[in-house]
């Protein structure tokens, strides 16, 4: 079995990261399962990245906070050795368990995504109707049925995320944007139930983010489906200019400008969007050779500490389990 790299981004979670090592080291070791715990600091100002060091897993750090996609990127391109990834939280809320699970899947799937929609999800109330909205808008972009859109805890093959980080964004709108990419070039998305538990910390998610992953889903469509925006306007503007013609028929023979530059947009919109679908098809999918991220000057390894003589044993209990 290929080893596999467990990329963690992290900021200013130092009351998480440690118990989430300590899950994933105790869960990977009982499967049998080769692994390296890979922690991402992402210009952390606590201890993150020392105790994520100290409980044994291999960290980077951005020397400043680039944002999670970035340091999703970072922890990927740094994974030279694995061919499959696995991408999970450093606050305590997706459950480690589940991942052979999804590493089991992921033999006969391209990317398994681990989908909030167990009996025990801790969702705040607050974002649940901008979630249900944009997984609506996404459901009609890609034509399919997708459960969880943005869920931080998945497993893929590491070439086919590396041929999408030329459009993958830097911030919280990562798994987002390749999850739609993925459906949206016929890849094998397969999706498990999981629980989601209360984050410890501070969440660094806020309201108008949905805004921003509304952006994200009309930008992500025009790269692979642009039709699909494009046609709901085609119709409004020719269904609009048809009966303004008729109206104007009806009363008075003579064709308003206003029907006529109706139907003049509908026709614009409609060539724009196949010329825009000409160019998606036929570029097909992106190069796989173009990979950008965080330039090597700005990640520096975190080396091991040295026991500290002066932790106490609650201290040592708090970091390692």
């Amino acid at each position: 079995m290929s080893q596999v790299a467990i990329v963690i981004p992290a900021f200013n979670e130092e009351q998480g990261i440690g118990p989430v090592i300590a899950e994933l080291r105790g869960v990977l070791g009982n499967a049998g399962i080769p692994s390296v715990i890979l922690v991402v600091d992402d210009g952390s100002t606590d201890r993150t990245a020392a105790i994520a060091a100290r409980a044994g897993a291999r960290v980077l750090r951005h020397r400043s906070n680039r944002g999670y996609g970035a340091a999703l990127k970072t922890g990927i391109a740094a994974a030279t050795d694995c061919e499959r990834i696995v991408i999970t939280d450093a606050d305590r809320t997706y459950p480690a368990g589940v991942i052979p699970e999804l590493l089991r899947l992921l033999d006969n799937a391209d990317m398994v995504v681990g989908s909030r929609v167990g009996r025990n999800v801790k969702i705040p109330w607050v974002r649940r109707p901008a979630k249900w909205v944009l997984n609506r808008l996404a459901n009609y972009m890609v034509g399919e049925k997708i459960p969880d859109l943005n869920s931080g805890l998945r497993a893929f093959r590491r070439e086919i995320a590396l041929q999408y980080f030329s459009i993958l964004p830097d911030q919280f709108s990562w798994t987002t944007t390749i999850t739609l990419a993925m459906h949206c070039d016929h890849y094998a998305v397969s999706y498990v139930p999981i629980d989601y538990r209360a984050r410890s910390g501070r969440s660094k998610i806020v309201p108008w983010d949905a805004a921003s992953f509304l952006v994200l889903i009309l930008r992500t469509s025009m790269l692979f489906r642009p039709l699909r925006i494009f046609l709901p306007l085609v119709i409004i503007f020719l269904v609009y200019g048809l009966a303004k013609m008729t109206i104007d028929l009806i009363r008075d023979p003579m064709i308003s400008a206003s029907s006529m530059l109706a139907m003049l947009s509908a026709l614009f919109i409609l060539l724009i969007g196949m010329i825009g679908d000409a160019i998606s098809t036929r570029l097909g999918r992106l190069n796989p050779n173009t990979v950008t991220g965080v330039r090597g000057g700005h990640v520096v390894e975190q080396a091991a500490e040295p026991e500290d003589p002066t932790v106490t044993a609650g201290e040592k209990t708090h970091v390692r389990d």
